[in-house]
């Protein structure tokens, strides 16, 4: 099996949101007061270990705060493990924060550039591609318009159809399906469909558990930072399930 996608012992340490809200005035009357602490960090990844082969669909499953985001943000290199090694081959458009990245003072054509390019794609490229780009995501009357007077669901829009129009190698999902009203779910659904029938590795991060186990060969449940269970879709669903059902809450 060829490697798209290889972790080998990713750990992290990141800086709980209190620490994060702390602000700079209060840190620096700490300081003053001698009562200044180092920031206190959490392990949100836990030696991590697993391999996707090129063309493989994988879903990524857990509870809210199992580390599934902080995990694809490090597959897309938006975040350095504290340890381990991650190792990704091609081009990668990650799906994590819709519009992440986009200039809020650019027009919406200008932004389809540059978020492609910051893709690795070309900027002859981007501009052929930047019509259907702004017809998919319904935004043709917005094209000379700054990306900060569009609306959050616009934005998502935009970041969606870029990201997919670019047929990268490796495509990182991260609940996106909630994107738009439900005829623009029906068609996000449609294009990613799409990226199953072609050789491109997905990554799929969703609580929709029965989508995962339709649309993906393999899953993988990941609980407080630690690869609990992988394996087939529907094994690790009936795997993190079992203990949830017993709770007698699924999250």
């Amino acid at each position: 099996m060829t490697e798209a996608i290889q972790l080998t012992n990713v750990s992290l340490l990141r800086r709980t949101q209190e620490e994060f809200s702390y602000d700079l005035k209060k840190t620096v009357l700490s300081f003053i007061e001698g009562k200044y602490r180092a920031p206190s960090k959490r392990l949100t990844l836990d030696q991590v270990d697993f391999t996707i082969g090129v063309g493989e669909k994988v879903g990524i499953i857990g509870a809210n705060g199992s580390g599934k985001s902080t995990l694809l943000k490090v597959i897309s290199g938006i975040l350095q493990p504290s340890s381990g090694n991650v190792y990704v081959s091609g081009k990668i458009a990650p799906l994590i924060e819709l519009g992440a990245g986009f200039d809020p003072d650019l027009s919406v054509r200008d932004n389809i550039i540059y978020y492609g390019v910051l893709l690795g794609f070309s900027r002859k490229e981007m501009k052929k591609k930047a019509n259907s780009i702004l017809d998919f995501a319904e935004l043709e009357d917005y094209a000379l318009a700054p990306v900060k007077s569009l609306s959050s669901g616009m934005v998502s829009r935009l970041g969606f159809a870029i990201a997919t129009d670019v047929q990268p190698d490796i495509l990182i999902l991260d609940e996106v399906l909630s994107v738009g009203d439900q005829s623009f779910k029906d068609k996000c659904k449609q294009r990613i469909g799409k990226f199953w029938n072609a050789n491109a590795t997905v990554l799929l991060v969703s609580h929709d558990l029965v989508y995962i186990e339709q649309s993906c060969e393999r899953a993988i449940w990941l609980d407080h930072g630690k690869v609990r269970f992988e394996g087939s879709a529907s094994e690790a669903v009936n795997h993190y399930l079992n203990p949830v059902k017993e709770n007698g809450s699924i999250v």
